[in-house]
């Protein structure tokens, strides 16, 4: 299959109802966006995150619809690629075709109502019980959630600093997902809440070794955080399209407003940061085709895109001026805005990038 045809012929959508979601989320399965990256024996195209980024760029592009990028990816971070990493062979075979061909959507589950970037403050337990484990807590703000077949619910061994991952299924025994906290922007994601008020669970839902749960969260989110913006540069694309062709045509004076110095410079501004944000994202997609780690490089990709992306996003709708305050435009900027707090504000990323130059080392 070639790249072109993994990437449907949807367009933008203004229907944020769970129905549109859902058709939306396997529209993009069903033409194959959810196999690149994964290897030829799990269902996938045996090809790279190159390959990836490109197509999730075309996304972006073509739907303008980063509620729909933002499912994609918690699905993809959040269980595919766990799973191809962590799972056993047998979790592999039952879990994968599903999710890579849309038969299921999943996405992880890690903050809490008193818990968001600091996994430290966690409280969801699981213990042994029944020759399984019994997780308890609350998740919060969990994308997919409402939605979700499978989650990968992150939970404490009681009494222990240590965290395990669990595969949660929506019809488990003592388990809810549910429509939650709405937040502004990403308006056709689905972001929900889940209650675990006992959920049972056989020991193979077990994912990972027990106790593996941090280094689990670590690398998901560094996927996550490296590829989210992959979608979002078809968005700026578009976005800077759109300013160019205004400025050609909109009259200004004796001239156009492409004869105005404010204005190109604003537009120049957008071409910069798109391609600066392209250049971040494909280091990391060629990082981990190497095979190597990407924490240093997503948190720059993460930190950089999602500034990049609000300004962008902003300078559209000026250059735009009352018109840039109708249909995508503020909407993206609503996006944008929540984009720079997803998968970790720019906060967290300055202080992974400090942590990583050897920054912030307390005396012993």
């Amino acid at each position: 299959m070639t790249l072109a045809n993994t990437v449907p012929e949807l367009g933008p959508t203004d229907d944020d109802s769970h129905e549109s979601a859902r058709a939306r989320f396997l529209t993009c399965a069903a033409t194959g966006l959810l196999r690149h990256g994964v290897d030829a024996q799990y269902g996938g195209f045996d090809d790279t995150f190159q390959a990836l980024i490109v197509a999730h760029a075309e996304l972006g592009m073509r739907t303008r619809d980063p509620g729909l990028l933002l499912a994609i990816n918690a699905h993809l971070w959040g269980v595919v690629f766990p799973l191809l990493r962590f799972g056993t062979a047998r979790q592999k075979q039952d879990w994968l075709p599903g999710l890579l061909g849309g038969e299921q959507i999943g996405g992880h589950a890690i903050t809490e109502p008193q818990a968001g970037s600091d996994i430290h403050a966690m409280v969801t337990t699981a213990v042994a019980a029944n020759g399984g484990y019994r997780v308890e807590g609350h998740k919060r703000y969990i994308t997919n959630a409402p939605l979700a077949d499978v989650l990968v619910v992150y939970a404490r061994e009681e009494g222990t600093p240590s965290l395990s991952a669990f595969m949660v299924r929506r019809d488990d025994p003592g388990v809810e997902f549910r429509t939650g906290h709405g937040i502004k922007g990403y308006a056709t994601a689905t972001i929900g809440e889940v209650l675990l008020p006992g959920c049972e669970l056989p020991a193979e839902r077990l994912l990972g070794k027990q106790g593996a749960g941090a280094v689990m969260i670590q690398l998901a989110l560094e996927h996550e955080r490296a590829f989210i913006f992959a979608g979002m540069t078809g968005v700026m694309r578009w976005q800077l399209q759109r300013a160019i062709e205004y400025a050609r045509t909109r009259p200004a004076g004796s001239g156009y407003l492409a004869g105005v110095q404010g204005v190109t410079h604003r537009i120049a501004d957008m071409q910069l940061r798109l391609e600066t944000t392209r250049l971040w994202i494909r280091e990391c997609a060629q990082l981990l085709d190497e095979g190597k780690r990407i924490t240093l490089a997503s948190a720059q990709a993460k930190l950089y895109a999602s500034e990049a992306f609000l300004q962008s996003s902003l300078d559209a709708a000026h250059i735009l001026g009352a018109s840039g305050l109708e249909g995508e435009l503020p909407e993206l900027v609503h996006d944008a805005m929540a984009g720079r707090l997803l998968s970790g504000s720019s906060e967290i990323q300055k202080n992974i990038i400090a942590a990583m130059l050897g920054l912030g080392v307390k005396k012993s």
